[in-house]
């Protein structure tokens, strides 16, 4: 990789200067941050994490009913959940591209493995093999086996429609599974106060880069990837260009670059203007090309 000096130090600096927790609170990282017990943590983890596309004013309202129905302890709620009398709690919760059932349909998945596995780490450390390079293949068996449960008690059949799909992608079918990688972050990453290190079995190391539009667009401007279409490739291409910097943490980067280009601190279109105080602007492939205009 070119300019792997220069990245690094820009990066570190970016990393340590942008002001992390102070942003906290526009993540959806703020919900499981509300709790202290690990099995609260982790449920509230998932389904905030699950939901987390589109803008956080929009998703935000809605994981703040779901949660205030879960009430102070989500994973005892989750226990106990009986869908045919608790069904009505969610009635008219739904979001974008899911339907109400859709919704409930997560919900009731996780109540599922927390009554057979007691905790959604069990449940993901079953297909853990610490000699794998990362997590991609726990996170395969895991999102397999949700969606192996049988659905008939949400949709009156065993389907799974677009909706629920749409929350349980997988590596397998190449998917940048943003929002797993996301999750996986919040569990197992500690250090910094942003990430939570709940799940300690796992290092760092195996984790992959959550991949959205942003961090697509940031990673080829400083020459991270040169795929053009953001999938699972892309996502494990910019991890391993980042273990050159950090082999024991290489996606302690991401909340930063993600959250530069959702402020719009880095913009969609490159201008010397606009970018030319930023710390990556010396490596910034689209600034510089926008340089060679003048």
């Amino acid at each position: 990789m070119q300019n792997a000096l220069l990245l690094k130090e820009s990066l570190d600096s970016f990393y340590k200067e942008y002001n992390l927790l102070e942003r906290i609170n526009s993540d959806p990282i703020e919900f499981p941050h509300r709790y202290k017990r690990p099995e609260d943590v982790e449920v509230i983890g998932l389904i905030a994490s699950s939901l987390a596309y589109g803008k956080v004013t929009l998703f935000k309202p809605v994981l703040e009913r779901i949660f205030k129905i879960m009430g102070e302890s989500p994973s005892d709620f989750l226990l106990h959940f009986d869908i045919k009398k608790n069904v009505h709690l969610f009635s008219d919760i739904k979001y974008r591209m899911n339907k109400n059932e859709d919704i409930l349909c997560l919900i009731y998945f996780i109540s599922v493995v927390l009554k057979g596995y007691g905790s959604l780490q069990r449940l993901f450390m079953n297909f853990y093999n610490p000699m794998d390079d990362d997590i991609g293949s726990a996170l395969s068996g895991f999102v397999d086996y949700f969606l192996k449960i049988d659905t008939s008690a949400v949709y009156g059949k065993d389907i799974k429609p677009f909706g629920l799909l749409q929350l349980f992608p997988s590596p397998v079918k190449g998917s940048t599974c943003k929002r797993f990688n996301m999750f996986l972050r919040w569990m197992v990453r500690s250090g910094d106060g942003v990430d939570l290190g709940i799940w300690n079995e796992i290092p760092a190391s195996k984790l992959i880069i959550p991949i959205d539009t942003h961090i697509a667009r940031i990673g080829r401007n400083i020459g991270l990837t040169k795929r053009k279409n953001a999938d699972w490739r892309m996502a494990k291409e910019m991890t391993e260009n980042l273990k050159i910097f950090d082999p024991d943490d290489p996606v302690k980067y991401d909340f930063a670059l993600c959250h530069m280009g959702i402020s719009g601190e880095c913009p969609t279109v490159a201008s010397i203007e606009k970018c030319g105080k930023c710390n990556l602007s010396d490596i910034c492939i689209a600034l510089g090309k926008e340089v060679e205009k003048v």
